[in-house]
């Protein structure tokens, strides 16, 4: 069951705050007591709302929202119409945002990404926002690659329905990056954006500004296991061939509740293709 906040809760956030103790402290106090943290930062802005005073805050200063890629759903559509594809609309979310959509991809598509991308994976890497670069990380178990954006036919066609699909700027997304997955390997809860107090984000911001979307596109079908997973929500999407999973955040900030996780794949592999959108275009 959702987690509700109480007036009394309202009144222990709101005394909290008059006593001194920091947005940090009482967000740290809450989630040591249990709480979700999406759902704790909207209980402290609600008491902050309630019982603000002069001098005194009770919810910790969020990031400015930004615009975020959207499909065309207003009309409740079974289909999109992607320009070159028609693709299904399966499910989703509407907080988080999260669309499921159906053959976005055809079979012989993605063979193709999967044949081209094998004999150049490489070990995943995690961006460290600590200084702009990468790294190895055990969160991280995959072997990846990078298409260079339009180095292909085949990768220009599929950026172009990814580009009308989700209305937003071609150039404004990253390139295509292929992973392989065997059994044992995932990739642990985290974010997509770049935190925005780390020390390298600046420098990496300066590439086209936050990430504000996510595209992962399922290229075949593990036996067992390999489910992106977003645990604020208890939220789980099979990875089907064909198939792919949107998400935005209009923030760089957890409520969003946009945690997510590629689960461990027990028996098979899964291969994927991700799609990260920027804000601005991606240089």
């Amino acid at each position: 069951m959702p987690q509700q906040a109480s007036p009394e809760l309202y009144q222990w956030i709101a005394a909290q705050a008059r006593a001194g103790v920091t947005a940090q402290g009482v967000l740290d106090a809450l989630k040591a007591a249990g709480w979700e943290e999406g759902t704790a930062i909207a209980a402290m802005e609600e008491a902050a709302r309630r019982y603000q005073h002069p001098g005194t805050t009770a919810q910790p200063e969020l990031p400015p929202a930004a615009a975020v890629p959207e499909p065309d759903l207003a009309d409740s559509p079974l289909y999109v119409d992607a320009g070159d594809r028609r693709v299904a609309v399966l499910g989703g979310l509407a907080a988080p945002r999260v669309v499921i959509f159906g053959s976005l991809l055809s079979d012989d598509e993605c063979a193709a990404l999967i044949a081209a991308a094998r004999p150049r994976l490489a070990r995943s890497q995690t961006v460290v926002t600590s200084t702009g670069g990468t790294e190895v990380n055990q969160v991280r178990t995959s072997r990846g690659m990078f298409f260079e954006r339009g180095e292909s036919e085949l990768v220009r066609r599929i950026e172009q329905r990814i580009a009308r699909l989700l209305r937003w700027p071609l150039e404004n997304g990253e390139g295509l990056q292929v992973l392989h997955y065997v059994p044992g390997t995932e990739y642990k809860p985290h974010y997509d954006y770049f935190d925005p107090d780390a020390a390298g984000t600046p420098a990496i911001l300066r590439r086209g500004g936050q990430r504000v979307a996510t595209l992962v596109m399922y290229l075949n079908e593990p036996e067992k296991g390999g489910a992106t997973a977003f645990p604020d929500v208890h939220f789980k999407v099979a990875p089907k061939r064909g198939n792919a999973v949107f998400f935005s955040y209009e923030r760089p900030h957890p409520s969003t509740h946009t945690l997510h996780a590629g689960m461990p794949v027990i028996a098979g592999e899964k291969w994927i293709a991700t799609k990260w959108l920027r804000e601005r275009e991606f240089v």
